[in-house]
């Protein structure tokens, strides 16, 4: 691992001490006219060890993105990791992570109530053919199943 502070927060992470599922927050940053920007790591699943199905991936994106708006009026966006283990989500003037894991609660939720994934459509999508409610279901399941772990990032955070 290289010894230079990298510029994305989560390069600076060391990932094979973490543990998931975990909710951090990775960023925070304040704009000109003093908005807080909130940036949450939102991890599903353990890197390098195991990565959601991309379809899944896609999925609860597309259900969490729809969803989430109707917890929180603060939410800027749900968008999903590179390496298929996670979540960024990015908020405006708020800075609660007891609410957010609320938030999310109540999101996931609603995914497993989901009878479609919205806006998987051709004229909604880019990919409309690549997805699945059971992959997204499922993964939203193992999520809610270890709620009391949202909050323990590193294995020695963990109550044993």
């Amino acid at each position: 691992m290289a010894d230079k502070k990298m510029n994305v927060e989560s390069f600076n992470l060391d990932h094979t001490k973490v543990q998931a599922p975990y909710v951090r927050v990775a960023d925070r940053k304040t704009g000109t006219n003093g908005d807080l920007i909130v940036k949450y790591d939102v991890r599903f699943s353990q890197p390098n060890k195991e990565h959601m199905d991309m379809m899944a991936v896609h999925s609860l994106e597309h259900l969490t993105a729809e969803h989430i708006r109707n917890h929180a009026d603060y939410i800027v966006d749900f968008g999903p990791m590179g390496c298929q283990t996670g979540f960024y989500l990015t908020v405006l003037n708020h800075d609660n992570i007891d609410e957010i894991f609320e938030v999310l609660e109540k999101t996931m939720k609603d995914v497993l109530e989901a009878d479609e994934v919205p806006a998987s459509n051709e004229v909604q999508c880019g990919w409309a053919a690549h997805h699945t409610l059971e992959g997204a279901k499922e993964v939203a399941e193992r999520f809610l199943s270890k709620r009391d772990e949202w909050s323990a990032v590193f294995a020695e955070d963990s109550v044993q």
